[in-house]
């Protein structure tokens, strides 16, 4: 992979629009998952454990659980492959990857990378399709009977329908589902820093990943200062373009539905008395272009708060208490990844545990890491990816009994 890291970070932006830089970011990370993998295939013990009785030994044994269907969303091509490949190759399970039907060529590409490096025939496919044929594909996936395990990337909606198809046959499922991360600045918080972390948090991708902040809670002490130096770092730093264009931190969202979502959800927060700080609108580049957009006098009843955005827009909720902020944060039904600033060391204490949340940046806006456990807590999803916890959603643990020695 690293030896064809530009060609396939170009592929990554073809088919997605994502902007090179972070394209070829992807490639180093989705890389970084299979050496993380094969170094932790060495590390799958079992366990021997005293017996009860002198004439028996007890084993544990970990074993592969079979074929994996891995399902992947179009908003990591090539990293959400990887990281639930790697973990299942080093198990030992042969795998059947349904990519997402806007970007099959990564998924494909990787398939190429494999046969070359080795990887024998049947134990990495590809099976891409129409979007007019993901959900039969993907019921087909879940309901036959030589597929043992499932790890789906994507919405929590297809998430419940994949579980349901899953359940007949009672499949090892691994889920990582939608979320609608908070993003909560004290009044103790280093503005800039805090600045800079939610720039990186929300814009990342045009804001169209799963842990992007979707929610901003701002405390009133420094609610004017932060919405002034964001927007400006928002004016100053964010270029919408072409992906392949250096210049370019913003390409087009994914399709014109995607589009239409972030509409929906600046008019309706306009119409409930929101005020539009900057952007708001597409760009003159083209139909999927949208602008970078702030709101101030946000509430929690417009659908930007009580919904995931998955596009380039920051609504801004201002609040008084820790508590306030904790409750907002917590009022979802998902919990993938929350964000916090502040330097009172018992606070960041108290809201990091409080938090119902699978992952918490403290003072820091990007958290995703190849040594850490990805995966969220309510409907955000089951299990964990990436980290020494990763390989065991593809193993099964056997016991075994010794008897009459």
């Amino acid at each position: 992979m690293m030896e064809n890291k530009e060609e396939l970070a170009r592929i990554i932006t073809a088919e997605s629009g994502k902007p090179l830089k972070e394209a070829q970011g992807e490639i180093v990370y989705s890389a970084s998952f299979l050496e993380w993998f094969a170094e932790e295939a060495r590390r799958i013990y079992g366990d021997v454990i005293p017996a009860s009785a002198k004439d028996r030994r007890v084993l544990v044994l970990k074993q592969p659980v079979g074929v994996a269907a891995i399902i992947t969303p179009w908003n990591f091509p090539s990293a959400m492959i990887t990281r639930k490949v790697g973990a299942a190759l080093a198990a030992g399970c042969t795998v059947v990857v349904k990519p997402a039907e806007d970007t099959p060529l990564s998924a494909l590409a990787l398939g190429e990378l494999a046969n070359q490096a080795g990887i024998p025939a049947g134990v990495y496919n590809v099976v891409p399709c129409s979007r007019q044929q993901a959900a039969t594909v993907g019921e087909v996936l879940c309901t036959d009977p030589l597929v043992s395990k499932i790890s789906f990337t994507g919405s929590t909606a297809t998430g419940k329908i994949l579980l349901k198809h899953a359940a007949g046959t009672v499949k090892r499922v691994s889920m990582e589902l939608g979320g609608h991360a908070p993003f909560i600045v004290f009044d103790s918080a280093n503005v800039d820093r805090a600045v800079a972390g939610a720039l990186a948090s929300k814009y990342r991708n045009s804001g169209q990943t799963c842990v992007c902040t979707n929610r901003f809670l701002v405390q009133k002490g420094i609610h004017d200062e932060f919405v002034e130096k964001l927007a400006k770092a928002i004016e100053k730093e964010l270029h919408v373009g072409n992906g392949f264009d250096a210049k370019t931190t913003q390409g087009p969202l994914i399709n014109e539905k995607a589009v239409e979502k972030v509409e929906k959800h600046i008019k309706d927060a306009v119409c409930q008395g929101a005020s539009i700080v900057t952007g708001g609108k597409r760009h003159s580049l083209g139909k999927n272009f949208f602008e970078p957009t702030l709101l101030t006098n946000v509430t929690t009843k417009m659908l930007c708060t009580q919904e995931e955005t998955f596009g380039p827009l920051a609504p801004v909720i201002r609040f008084d208490t820790e508590a306030e902020a904790v409750a907002i944060a917590n009022a979802a039904n998902v919990g993938l990844a929350g964000y916090f600033y502040s330097q009172d060391p018992a606070q960041i204490w108290r809201v990091a545990e409080q938090l119902e949340v699978g992952m918490v940046g403290v003072n820091e806006g990007i958290i995703s890491s190849v040594e850490c456990p990805f995966g969220g807590v309510k409907e955000s999803g089951l299990g964990r990816e990436g980290s020494k916890y990763g390989i065991d959603e593809y193993l099964e643990i056997k016991y075994v009994c010794l008897g009459g020695l």
